[in-house]
């Protein structure tokens, strides 16, 4: 028995952004209110019944408890940006907890009107489509690679017709398939202090050329010690070389 070759011209991406207004979802207030919280993917799937997923949430003990209560609650839904509410099962299990750290399970079922947005890129692409997402912030980030001679502007347009109230859509790229690493981008251990720090970095142009602040700047405007800031930048740049170092080299 043999099967007949499916031929790819190219593999592309596109990358878009769902911004939540203030009050427009209970998770999202979650992420505004902790900014040290934020949650990975590392494996999404989804068919015409179902929706599965892996996701892995980091950051302080406090905005852990915050998220657990909002989003281990099964009777709202995490992945809506359609409707406020839908009447579909699902079900979540955490499979790893620790102190700044949880790896979740979840199993939802696609039904009208609520279906999540893998789901919709699903209608039109149909198969070859796999995705990443990751939420901080205000922002629900969402990356799809795909066979490049499907027309995404209709994905973009379906989906901005469904956009509930306080809810607002925007393409970041579409672009030829780059690093899709999301497993191992995730791996690293970093506390919610270095993710804090690292994140101050690049925001506040530390790693610009030449360097718009000093490590005395990132101290003031975190609050911290300059010594301890010095500590956790430096930590954490050596963990990404390393990684960097054994997964390419």
């Amino acid at each position: 028995m043999t099967g007949k070759a499916v031929r790819v011209d190219e593999t592309r991406e596109f990358e878009f952004v769902l911004q939540f207004e203030s009050g427009a979802d209970e998770l999202m207030d979650i992420f505004r209110q902790y900014e040290s919280l934020s949650l990975w993917s590392s494996a999404i799937f989804v068919n015409d019944n179902h929706m599965w997923r892996l996701d892995h949430a980091k950051g302080t003990d406090e905005a852990l408890s915050a998220f657990d209560r909002v989003f281990l609650d099964e009777t709202r839904c995490n992945e809506c940006f359609d409707v406020d509410t839908c009447d579909t099962a699902r079900s979540y299990q955490v499979l790893d907890r620790q102190e700044t750290s949880r790896t979740i399970y979840t199993l939802r079922r696609e039904i009208k009107k609520c279906h999540s947005l893998p789901r919709f890129v699903l209608d039109h692409v149909q198969e070859g489509t796999v995705f990443e997402s990751r939420r901080v912030g205000d922002e629900y980030r969402w990356r799809v690679l795909f066979p490049g001679n499907y027309p995404i502007g209709d994905v973009y347009d379906t989906m901005e017709s469904h956009l509930r109230d306080g809810v607002s859509l925007s393409v970041s790229h579409i672009t030829s398939a780059g690093n899709w690493n999301a497993t191992e981008r995730i791996a690293t251990d970093f506390s919610p202090e270095h993710w804090q720090v690292l994140k101050a970095a690049v925001t506040h142009g530390y790693y610009e050329r030449p360097r718009e602040v000093s490590v005395s700047d990132l101290a003031s405007i975190l609050d911290e010690p300059r010594s301890t800031v010095q500590y956790r930048l430096r930590t954490a740049e050596d963990r990404i070389v390393s990684q960097f170092v054994e997964q390419t080299l």
